[in-house]
């Protein structure tokens, strides 16, 4: 599973499952005029509370979150994991707002207030349920939710002088010797001092990008799909948070990424992308 690939929205589902599984372990309801010292149930007291909330929140939170490190989602009654893990905190929202209005059930349906009412485990675990179903259904919305938990790595600072170059591909710091002329060489006309004479045998020539693009290496936000460059619908890789990444060209609003195996593919949603 890749962390990096986790969203804030993933964030706010995390934090609710845990709050959840902690309201468990306190009261599931207060009786007016009990002493502090009263043995009351707490969540995992009451069948239906326990499989309809407790069990049924975290299991859908834990399905959210999962999904999306996986690198194919696999789908559940035609729904994928995600969406099924939704479902799931949806539910357990709507029980927990059930029970907390009727927290005795059937026991005082004859109308008589025998002063009984949510507990605290009852009432933390509402507000739990409640932010989870929000959070796994708002992020696929807002933009917001969508920004990557754990930020993709800045690249490392230029070396000092004398320094020696670190990484390989995918490390935006990385530089290339440049070739030198041998002790004494004299630069010939129309070539820079202590460069090579264009077009002589072994010396590959740097192609000059299209217009006034520049290639750049740069990091996504969530995992976005890469498409071949022929316009085939089906994604020939999938560009994960915290990796580098170089683009070699722009087609109008997407871009055309190299992936550290040295495919290339179109980029077409560049939204959020974090510049190197």
């Amino acid at each position: 599973m890749n962390i990096r690939s986790l969203t804030r929205g993933d964030g706010v589902v995390i934090g609710a499952a845990v709050l959840l599984l902690i309201a468990s372990f306190l009261d599931l309801y207060s009786i007016d005029g009990a002493s502090d010292s009263a043995d009351l149930p707490n969540l995992w007291g009451s069948g239906p509370v326990l499989m309809s909330v407790v069990l049924a929140g975290i299991i859908g939170g834990a399905l959210v979150v999962v999904s999306r490190g996986l690198p194919q989602v696999p789908k559940v009654a035609g729904l994928d994991l995600g969406q099924f893990g939704a479902a799931f905190t949806v539910f357990a929202a709507w029980s927990t707002l059930g029970n907390t209005f009727d927290v005795m059930g059937g026991a005082d349906n004859g109308g008589t207030d025998i002063g009984v009412s949510p507990g605290i485990g009852l009432i933390l675990a509402l507000i739990a349920t409640l932010l989870m179903a929000g959070a796994a259904i708002a992020t696929p919305l807002v933009p917001a939710l969508q920004a990557g938990l754990v930020p993709a790595p800045r690249p490392a600072a230029p070396q000092p002088y004398g320094g020696q170059p670190q990484g390989g591909y995918g490390y935006p710091g990385a530089q290339q010797p440049q070739p030198q002329p041998p002790y004494g060489g004299q630069p010939q006309p129309g070539q820079p001092f202590g460069g090579q004479q264009p077009g002589q045998p072994g010396q590959p020539q740097p192609q000059a990008p299209a217009g006034d693009f520049s290639p750049f290496w740069f990091a996504v936000p969530v995992p976005r799909p890469l498409f071949a460059e022929d316009g085939s619908p089906t994604p020939i890789a999938e560009l994960a948070p915290g990796t580098w990444y170089l683009a070699v060209e722009q087609r109008g609003p997407a871009l055309v990424a190299q992936t550290q195996d040295g495919r290339r593919g179109v980029l077409q949603d560049t939204s959020g992308i974090q510049r190197g």
